[in-house]
């Protein structure tokens, strides 16, 4: 007895390529180099590079979505200020969230969260994809978008973390209250962290070192183009 040849979805393989392109091939920092200016900023630790993430997600989650629902209605002349607007919108709502709910993270990423309106990143998809794509295609790339985004700001954030104080999910109580007062680690508990991890300066360093050995692993995954000699 044979068994049953089993066959892929063409629609489920379609919506893990549109997120995994927008995570990893179009990654928003490593690939793209957009959102540099928070990415180095903020993440000098894990809660930071997380507040800011999860952030960031909300506000491209929900102008995504909302841009592929009415752009039919959008008309050709006003798109920008419209995305504008929407992306506003969405980011005074992460404001006020995060002022009632992590009010003590907020001052920490304040800058940075009240400026995701102008984060290029945001509004490259929104022009590029959510303008021209119905409501599930929309969702996806803004999901993987977000993912790639916090993908690169959790690592980068660990590491700096990790060099200048050597601990590791430090503060997360400022996001998920008094019970994580225990997800700390701490890797050096009688030696002071290297300092420029935690200054710009390392900043810079460190990004640096991630997005060369980042590449450096695309070229080794890449297939080697083989050649024919003429017969």
């Amino acid at each position: 007895m044979s068994k049953p040849a089993i066959s892929s979805d063409p629609a489920v393989s379609s919506e893990v390529s549109t997120f995994a392109s927008a995570a990893f091939a179009r990654n928003p920092a490593w690939v793209q180099l957009l959102g540099l200016c928070p990415l180095l900023a903020v993440s000098n630790n894990v809660v930071n590079a997380l507040g800011l993430s999860l952030a960031s997600a909300f506000v491209l989650l929900g102008s995504n979505c909302t841009i592929a629902v009415i752009r039919s209605w959008i008309p050709s002349y006003a798109r920008l200020p419209c995305f504008v607007l929407i992306i506003a919108t969405f980011t005074t709502c992460t404001v006020l969230l995060l002022q009632a709910f992590a009010f003590d993270l907020y001052l920490r990423i304040t800058l940075f969260v009240q400026i995701i309106v102008t984060n290029c990143m945001i509004v490259g998809r929104i022009e590029a994809y959510a303008s021209k794509q119905p409501l599930p295609k929309a969702f996806l790339d803004a999901a993987g978008t977000a993912c790639g985004f916090a993908i690169a700001l959790l690592a980068l954030g660990a590491i700096r973390e990790l060099i200048g104080h050597g601990t590791l999910f430090a503060g997360m109580e400022l996001l998920f209250g008094p019970t994580a007062l225990s997800w700390q680690l701490t890797i050096n508990p009688n030696e002071q962290g290297l300092l420029i991890a935690t200054l710009p300066p390392g900043a810079f360093i460190i990004a640096g070192l991630l997005l060369g050995f980042g590449n450096a692993l695309l070229k080794m995954r890449a297939p080697v183009p083989t050649s024919r000699e003429p017969s």
